[in-house]
């Protein structure tokens, strides 16, 4: 008898140890997938890697003293936030090399942060420079940079070059704009936003109130 109920009592534990390695193991395979997944999609992302347009505005930001560089890529509801955020890491970058590191850090993490909240996705950190960006980003950027649509030409369907072109014109028309008119800048970037989606295939999707509230890539 008591042989008996030993045996079962070891056959349960092993039952049980058995449960909780396939639960650990289904875990840890949840965990990973959704690691390279969101990874993917972070690592191909535009606008949060420090060699993004949105970081670029805010070096030149930096540079130039003047917080209307980035205040394009923001929704006007979160001027006042930014603005702050821009103003007590002027003052606090020169203290010392240390604080300059760390007031541009600050700096960069919450524009890129409310950037991210207004396109409606999460932020999850400023990718380092050197992130792998998806080709057809960087066609995309190069197109803007020299003026015409060739660094696209062989990533994009023949039957959407039209309306590539169309929107590609757009963005050239508003593309000097008086980095001082922030209306003006958001303009652009919206021009710019519906470019480079349509290039990078997805046509919708973004939110629908870019207009009003400010574009977003």
């Amino acid at each position: 008898m008591k042989t008996s109920i030993k045996i079962q009592s070891e056959e349960n534990l092993t039952s049980q140890k058995r449960m909780k390695s396939g639960i650990k193991f289904s875990f840890l395979t949840l965990l990973l997938f959704s690691a390279l997944f969101f990874s993917s999609k972070v690592t191909f992302a535009h606008c949060d890697t420090m060699d993004g347009p949105v970081i670029a505005d805010a070096q030149k930001a930096i540079s130039q003293n003047n917080v209307n560089y980035v205040l394009k890529w923001i929704r006007p509801q979160d001027e006042v936030e930014i603005k702050e955020t821009f103003n007590l890491s002027m003052k606090v970058r020169v203290l010392s090399p240390e604080a300059k590191e760390l007031a541009d850090k600050y700096f960069f993490e919450t524009l890129v942060r409310i950037h991210r909240n207004g396109e409606g996705v999460p932020f999850t950190g400023v990718k380092p420079s050197g992130t792998p960006i998806d080709e057809k980003i960087l066609a995309a950027d190069k197109s803007i940079e020299i003026g015409n649509l060739s660094p696209l030409k062989d990533l994009v369907p023949k039957d959407k070059l039209a309306e590539l072109k169309k929107r590609f014109d757009k963005v050239m028309s508003l593309k000097n704009f008086d980095v001082n008119n922030v209306e003006a800048g958001r303009e652009y970037i919206e021009a710019y936003v519906q470019f480079f989606k349509f290039a990078e295939g997805e046509e919708e999707g973004h939110n629908p109130n870019h207009i009003e509230e400010g574009g977003h890539l």
